[in-house]
């Protein structure tokens, strides 16, 4: 391998990974593989990836807690341009680490990438002026099929760093993301689902 530097079961979760790929520069600039399948086969991602998707928010814009209900995706997320902190939430059933959460600052200057799998919820905030969000994912993208944890519920408890000379008052968030549920709920309407 050699090309990229892995670190595996961040925070005691099980599959998170970072990523920190070999940079190679000079005067000229840089050049770095973003990805090679070779190299993350070896580092235990071996994943067939179909798209490619990519994003750009402002200072202060919340994402997340976002997830697949039926046709969950494993992640591969790097930033391009400025700086997010990147969130993952366990939701596998039956995880020893059920509700737990990691969290990594991903720049265009550290060129860190973090892989997240299936049955994670998964957001982040912009502590740059402007960051722009790339990933790549393992199935399609499916309409309606989007589920969500409320970005602040106290019983996941991430600690979502504030972008400079902000407050959670002056956080940016779409309607949706200010009304999810919190984890309870969501364990709740799994169990019940079962039970039908």
């Amino acid at each position: 391998m050699g090309k990229i530097k892995v670190t595996n079961d961040c925070n005691g979760i099980k599959g998170l990974k970072v990523i920190e790929p070999a940079v190679f520069g000079d005067a000229r600039g840089y050049f770095m593989e973003t990805y090679n399948y070779n190299d993350f086969k070896e580092a235990g991602i071996d994943c067939e990836f179909v798209q490619d998707n990519q994003s750009a928010s402002k200072k202060g814009v919340l994402r997340g807690l976002h997830f697949q209900l039926n046709y969950p995706q494993d992640k591969l997320v790097r930033v391009v341009n400025g700086e997010v902190f990147d969130v993952a939430v366990d939701l596998r059933e039956g995880s020893e680490t059920f509700g737990k959460w990691f969290g990594v600052t991903l720049s265009a200057e550290n060129k860190k990438q973090f892989f997240i799998p299936k049955d994670f919820a998964h957001g982040f905030i912009v502590l740059s002026d402007y960051a722009e969000f790339c990933y790549k994912v393992t199935d399609f993208y499916h309409p309606n099929d989007e589920g969500g944890l409320l970005w602040n519920d106290p019983d996941i408890g991430v600690e979502w760093p504030m972008p400079e000379g902000m407050t959670e008052a002056d956080l940016i968030l779409s309607d949706k993301d200010k009304v999810w549920h919190g984890i309870k709920a969501y364990a709740e309407n799994k169990n019940n689902c079962k039970k039908d």
